[in-house]
């Protein structure tokens, strides 16, 4: 593609295709790009990723938009991490916080290591990591995330928001940005002698050309996969879930800023605070439920089994395709792939995609010079999070059910997790192993361990041994008291959501 025409098309909406026209509308400013997005009024989006990690706040920041602007908007709350619950049945280990990592707790993260570490050499030692994270406080006292002026360290948080929401916001922005907006339902892409897409052609005939295509079109992948005939690399034999079911309950008066994983019979489920509702699901595996029986599972649990709140099922399929960039055609969201929504990664993969394409076509002079580097590079994050995500089901102590059991018996596990597992279990500093495969730069070595002590991977109660002064060096008491004046600094979660309303 030359500097003098460098024209985009954008097919399909959504939050992903709004975070994709936003971030190359703002990093392109003064290039001279051409950015439309398509989108038909006859497809619906999937609207129902309503987490993120902390990557989004950053993006947020890129685009130039505060707090203030958006999240009221978009009934969105903080998030400081993710509360599991029941993936284990060991005592003491049936629930803990995936947190996401502040500043003050690199004072703390020593010792849990530390005790971490020696607790699976069988010493009597506190392991659980809720004892040494802030974010665990600020969840017990449901406070904000957002540090005062006078508090010197940086909180790391996400956010809840209505993806529906986020996503009309997005293309407000998009749109003050330059970026054009077009309605139309594409019927099929024609190809040039070349193998490149060359033009769209919609149902009315009109014919859309670009220079660059980015196919935002769901699980449809009607660019990429359709058109393109990118392969698709499943990771249904590791990842057994492949439906959802969706709805809203209403608020309560004062919430915590985190979102809730509870193992259920055939999946987990999740709740989502929102300022004006709770988003919930279900996330399970059709092959041992049906929808009905899943449904009254979930309604049970809520106490919903006489509501009348309605439902939504969803299907999809997990895994990633083969190329993310192939010809002249960039994939992202969905149509990229989807490691299904445990870890709320969705986001912080289309940013992370986009991101790393604006990047490789400015230094490749707006060619596929380093398409393949890229390639590597985004399908190398796909693999490391579906192996985060494997090793949650794969470890679970849960045998209640036939699904329970197929997940933790699943030897059909890659390579790199097996070798982490092994690691763990023969009491070595897994460190070594993550920096060896580099997979620290995706879930750092916190989040393996909080994964791992969290579910309680340690040797059983009878078979721990009192340690020496040396072992027992860290006090647990000292830590909570650190960590309880620390959100000492923070207020309200609810009372400062209240306070950006009234902005």
């Amino acid at each position: 593609m030359n500097r003098q025409n460098k024209k985009i098309i954008i097919l399909g909406g959504g939050t992903a295709g709004w975070i994709t026209a936003n971030l190359m509308a703002t990093h392109w400013q003064d290039k001279g790009f051409e950015i439309t997005l398509v989108e038909s009024p006859d497809i619906g989006i999937i609207g129902v990723g309503e987490g993120s990690t902390p990557p989004l706040k950053g993006f947020m920041e890129t685009i130039g938009v505060s707090e203030a602007e958006w999240m009221p908007e978009c009934n969105a709350t903080y998030k400081v991490g993710i509360t599991f619950k029941d993936w284990s049945l060991k005592p003491g280990f049936t629930e803990y916080v995936h947190p996401f990592v502040a500043q003050p707790d690199q004072f703390t993260i020593p010792a849990f290591f530390h005790n971490s570490f020696l607790r699976r050499k069988g010493i009597d030692l506190e392991g659980h990591p809720d004892q040494f994270f802030l974010a665990t406080e600020m969840i017990r006292q449901k406070l904000s995330p957002v540090a005062p002026e006078n508090f010197p360290f940086e909180i790391a948080y996400g956010y809840h928001f209505d993806s529906g929401l986020l996503g009309q916001f997005l293309r407000r922005v998009a749109e003050q940005k330059g970026v054009r907006y077009k309605e139309a339902t594409v019927a099929g892409a024609m190809l040039d002698a070349q193998g490149n897409i060359d033009h769209l052609k919609t149902t009315d005939g009109e014919v859309l050309k670009a220079d660059l295509y980015v196919d935002s079109s769901g699980f449809r992948g009607n660019l990429i996969q359709q058109t393109l005939k990118v392969p698709f690399i499943s990771c249904a034999e590791s990842l057994f879930n492949d439906s959802a079911i969706v709805f809203p309950t209403e608020q309560e008066e004062n919430f915590a800023p985190h979102t809730i994983s509870k193992a259920m019979k055939y999946g987990w489920a999740w709740k989502i605070p929102l300022t004006n509702r709770n988003g919930n699901g279900y996330v399970y595996s059709s092959s041992f439920v049906d929808a009905d029986k899943a449904e009254t599972e979930i309604r049970a649990h809520l106490g919903l089994l006489d509501s009348d709140v309605e439902t939504r099922q969803l299907k999809f399929k997990v895994g990633r395709v083969a190329q993310h960039w192939a010809k002249n055609c960039l994939a992202v969201g969905l149509s990229q792939g989807f490691i299904e929504p445990l870890e709320a990664t969705a986001l912080d993969m289309v940013q992370e995609t986009v991101v790393r394409f604006i990047e490789a076509y400015n230094n490749g002079d707006y060619t596929d010079k380093y398409r393949d580097e890229f390639n590597n590079r985004i399908s190398a994050r796909f693999d490391a999070v579906r192996d985060y995500i494997v090793c949650h089901y794969r470890i679970s102590s849960r045998r209640d059910t036939d699904y329970w059991i197929a997940n933790s018996t699943n030897e059909k596990i890659s390579q790199s997790l097996r070798s982490i597992l092994q690691s763990w279990m023969a009491g070595k500093n897994i460190t070594d192993e993550l920096l060896n495969q580099n997979l620290d730069i995706y879930f750092p070595n916190v989040s393996w361990n909080c994964l791992l002590t969290g579910k309680g991977i340690y040797p059983d109660q009878q078979q721990l041994r009192p340690g020496s002064d040396l072992a027992n060096k860290y006090k647990i008491e000292d830590i909570r008291e650190f960590n309880r004046r620390c959100a000492l600094n923070f207020g309200s979660h609810c009372e400062h959501l209240r306070m950006l309303q009234s902005i």
